[in-house]
């Protein structure tokens, strides 16, 4: 019998989305957030992340930054559509074991985190897990998006130029603590530089290009010399580490970054490839898969 394992995360979403019903063209899986068409000027966002005790914390990380992150994951998918958060859902599963204080402090990261992003805790829910289980976490929450500003991972084509921001790797060694959301950069984006596609670095440019590229029904072509790395890291780790955060988009070759580099003065902004037609280009192996 097959397991996860065997197929992987991507391969599983593709499976389990078929067997429910699903949005309209937009609305359904498929980008960082789903986006709802009420009508009106907004459109409707979205979102649910989930972090696991072991996988993505360590019970004696610093939990104020274990709650920064906890929140700070789905503001950069509101980012990434060129969005923002509003109203936050927080859903504990927690072993009677846990420390009070690490709770409080926990909270008390999430609520910096939303604080400065302009995030509201609206409600969530308790429950226990069996002894010796993982602690998990998740996070639900609603945004929005002016309606000519959406971006999707979908709109991308042939002859578009491959952008970044920031610089990649060092997660592994506590950058995916310390992250700040592309918030305020993600909005501009969308509403300055004509992306055709954009989704944040979660899982590593390894994995993640390649899912962009796929929803775009594109192939891509790498840049690996023009990739901005973090310092001390190196080529490997910025493919393929995972929770950078930076935002990734796409947009015609013909771009102008001039107002870019007067806006945010302090971050880097790289071309790193292009998009080619389907089925050209190169291939990437590496990055995150919960199953891989």
């Amino acid at each position: 019998m097959r397991t996860l394992a065997d197929i992987g995360e991507d391969a599983l979403i593709a499976r389990l989305v078929s067997l429910a019903p699903t949005g309209n063209a937009g609305e359904g899986p498929g980008d960082d957030c789903a986006v709802v068409d009420e009508g009106g000027e907004m459109l409707r966002l979205l979102k649910t992340d989930a972090l696991v005790e072991g996988v993505h914390f360590l019970r004696n990380a610093d939990p104020k930054a274990v709650g920064w992150k906890a929140v700070a994951r789905v503001i950069s998918d509101f980012a990434a559509m060129g969005g923002t958060g509003e109203h936050f859902l927080v859903t504990l599963a927690l072993p009677g074991t846990m420390e009070i204080a690490w709770i409080e402090d926990f909270y008390r990261g999430m609520g910096e985190c939303l604080a400065l992003y302009g995030g509201r805790l609206a409600g969530g829910e308790t429950c226990r897990v069996p002894e010796g289980s993982a602690a998990v976490i998740s996070i639900a929450a609603t945004g929005s998006v002016a309606r000519g500003n959406a971006v999707m991972r979908s709109g991308g084509k042939p002859g578009d130029a491959i952008w970044v921001t920031g610089r990649l790797g060092g997660s592994l060694v506590g950058k995916h603590l310390s992250f700040f959301p592309r918030v305020e950069e993600g909005r501009w984006i969308a509403a300055n530089l004509r992306p055709t596609a954009m989704m944040d670095l979660s899982d590593g440019l390894a994995m993640d290009l390649p899912r962009l590229a796929k929803s775009s029904g594109c192939g891509f072509r790498l840049m690996r010399e023009a990739i901005p790395i973090s310092e001390g890291c190196l080529l490997d780790q910025a493919l393929g580490d995972g929770e950078d955060f930076e935002l990734l988009f796409t947009a015609p070759p013909d771009l102008d970054v001039i107002g870019w580099r007067e806006m945010f003065p302090g971050l880097e902004l790289t071309r790193i490839g292009e998009l080619v037609p389907e089925g050209q280009g190169d291939s990437l192996a590496g990055g995150w898969d919960h199953f891989g």
